[in-house]
């Protein structure tokens, strides 16, 4: 899964002349799932959406010291096919890799209500899926970030936690289970 993310004062999402998504303050979200991406992919990305800290301290003027959640900023995202395009051969884009419409529009539906769960529902806006869109935005900075669901390596919170207890018992690393 891959989602370009972009600061914003401003972003929304136009479908046959009418606005049917916008925001203020916070973070447009372009979000490409591909055909073998799985519920831990999408946790991923929206982890990362949700804590990225990109937003600045309005009381320090310290810069990349809060998250979206942090400043209570709002969240427009929009399905995006066409960032798991391969463009190695030729000059035509390669979208074999990108998750098919019946099935990324429940998955989509997933990753919204996931984000919802763990941030306010409200705050969380979307495009119309499958539909041609303009989406307009003012980036601030400007800031983008692309990420790669598969481009880290997961490590569940459980695993995580046995490593620094087995680190702080014996001092050293012990594989888990052993």
């Amino acid at each position: 899964m891959r989602a370009v993310i972009q600061r914003v004062s401003s972003a929304s999402v136009t479908v046959d002349s009418n606005v049917v998504s916008s925001i203020s303050n916070g973070l447009m979200c372009l979000i490409g799932i591909g055909d073998d991406d799985t519920a831990k992919d999408s946790e991923y990305i929206v982890n990362k959406i949700l804590n990225l800290k990109v937003f600045d301290d309005p009381e320090t003027g310290a810069m990349w010291k809060k998250s979206v959640k942090d400043i209570e900023g709002e969240i427009l995202c929009v399905s995006q096919f066409t960032l798991m395009a391969k463009t190695i051969k030729g000059a035509k884009p390669d979208f074999h890799k990108a998750m098919t419409g019946e099935l990324s529009r429940p998955f989509y539906a997933s990753l919204l209500e996931s984000m919802g769960r763990a941030y306010v529902p409200s705050r969380i806006k979307d495009g119309q899926f499958g539909a041609m869109m303009s989406v307009s935005l003012t980036n601030e900075g400007p800031v983008t970030l692309t990420i790669d669901s598969r481009k880290f390596e997961y490590t569940p919170v459980a695993e995580t936690s046995a490593k620094k207890k087995s680190i702080e018992a014996n001092g050293t690393e012990t594989p888990i289970g052993n």
